[in-house]
């Protein structure tokens, strides 16, 4: 048996380019429409595909420089055995699908087809993201006609067989070397002709119509999610399956959140004197609940003493959901505190008294500074 590279007349280690331009040159030269059936010539044309069909695949070719011909389909030549590109496949990867045509290649439209697949983008909140929910939409999908009953013809009537291409829905003819086959331009392709066709549906078997479908949004999907509900796309031509629908997901920014993996951030203000002394305040946060639109649940955060605007604070658990497991991620909670504006005299002096308080204080730590710190903000918030 013939060396593969031999066969090719290309050296070890040429790359995919180079494999596919002696393809193409040999296949051309020895391909049997060009030399008028020649026995010698579909031999040869055989063994360059079996040839390329190895030295292409980088699994076969890899397998096929270790062992030789023992490392393909334990040994079978010929082209013919299990493992080996069709001709025809070969051809319409390497030439394109027009000279996959030329030499009977083309695909036959023959028999059922399976319907289109359509994409439907829908928009979520957060909130549904986080919990989520049931949504229903509205769809334009190919159905069959009920009237003619997916025949295309009157009913009554049915369609005939193209008398040009004899049902196959393809016509060959001969150029010089080449034999040449395209679709049928009578019946385009289908194989029948339709006299008298439907008039609701015009001939086409399948009327377009909107479909109300519920969708189930899963609980931590993502924005750019895709969900698959299969055989609810167009229906097929002749009887064909239904395709699929693809429902492209992508969730609406939120007034508050931001979404980081599974954790969720926000930033919450804080009051001066919170910051300064530590407390308690209340942050938004998602649930399960009832919350509505730009709408969220509290919770209570504790503030450090002496926090400083920036300051985070994480609370375990109160993140998105994961859809692949019972993981949950956190809520980020940043800091930021306010200046207080608008101070009456009182609240200025009280300020100033402060701030000279603190000018003398070297250890700003020790208790009895604490002490008059609370009196003196209690003075200005008021309380």
């Amino acid at each position: 048996m013939r060396d593969y590279y031999e066969i090719l007349g290309v050296p070890r280690g040429s790359d995919e380019a180079a494999l596919k331009s002696a393809f193409r040159k040999l296949a051309m030269e020895h391909h049997p429409d060009r030399n008028g059936g020649s026995e010698e010539a579909s031999t040869r044309f055989k063994e360059i595909n079996e040839a390329y069909s190895v030295l292409s695949d980088p699994k076969k070719r890899a397998a096929y420089d270790q062992f030789g011909h023992a490392g393909v389909n334990g040994g079978q030549g010929g082209g013919g055995g299990p493992g080996f590109t069709d001709i025809n496949d070969i051809f319409s990867e390497v030439f394109g699908s027009a000279f996959g045509d030329m030499f009977g290649g083309g695909q036959r439209r023959s028999g059922p087809a399976r319907g289109q697949d359509l994409r439907y983008d829908l928009e979520i909140t957060l909130e549904q993201a986080y919990a989520g929910s049931e949504v229903e939409i509205t769809a334009a999908t190919a159905m069959t006609c009920e009237v003619c009953e997916g025949s295309g013809a009157k009913p009554g009537t049915s369609a005939t067989t193209c008398p040009t291409c004899g049902g196959a829905g393809r016509v060959r003819a001969s150029q010089g070397f080449f034999a040449i086959e395209r679709t049928c331009p009578r019946c385009g392709g289908e194989g029948r002709i339709i006299s008298d066709p439907c008039a609701t549906c015009r001939g086409h078997g399948q009327v377009r119509r909107n479909r109300t479908l519920q969708v189930r949004i899963p609980a931590g999907v993502d924005d750019g999610a895709r969900i698959r509900l299969a055989g609810e796309g167009d229906a097929g031509a002749r009887g064909g399956p239904r395709g699929d629908l693809y429902i492209f997901v992508s969730v609406r920014p939120h007034d508050l959140f931001e979404r980081d993996g599974l954790d969720l951030l926000c930033t919450v203000p804080v009051p001066m004197t919170t910051a300064a002394l530590g407390g308690e305040i209340e942050a938004p946060c998602l649930s399960d609940g009832d919350a509505g639109e730009g709408q969220a649940n509290r919770l209570s955060v504790k503030v450090p003493e002496g926090t400083q605007t920036g300051r985070t604070v994480r609370i375990r658990g109160r993140g998105m959901p994961s859809l692949r497991s019972r993981e949950r991620g956190d809520l980020v909670v940043e800091l930021f505190v306010e200046t207080p504006t608008r101070l009456n005299a009182r609240q200025k002096a009280l300020m100033q008294e402060l701030a000279d308080l603190c000018g003398e204080q070297q250890h700003p730590e020790s208790s009895g500074f604490l002490n008059k710190a609370r009196r003196f903000w209690e003075d200005v918030t008021g309380g």
